[in-house]
């Protein structure tokens, strides 16, 4: 079965279909949630103070999850690596 899956030939068109904007939302926030909280943490652990951590994780949650989506929709625009 994933052997059938690799042999079968991908295009953007196909993959765009396969794998639309809203996936790559749900994505993006996901992991956004998960680096967001290590951001914290390390914070956390680096000043000692939980007020500048949740600072420093507010605005990196933002600025990531618009920079990720873009990465991600760019990425299934490249035919590299794609059979």
């Amino acid at each position: 079965m994933i052997l059938d899956q690799a042999k079968s030939k991908t295009t953007y068109k196909k993959d765009r279909t396969s794998e639309k904007p809203l996936r790559s939302i749900l994505k993006t926030v996901s992991w956004r949630i998960v680096g967001t909280v290590d951001t914290i943490v390390i914070s956390w652990v680096l000043t000692g103070e939980i007020e500048t951590a949740l600072a420093i994780g507010s605005v990196e949650l933002v600025t990531k999850m618009i920079l990720y989506f873009g990465h991600e929709r760019l990425w299934n625009m490249i035919s590299f690596g794609k059979e």
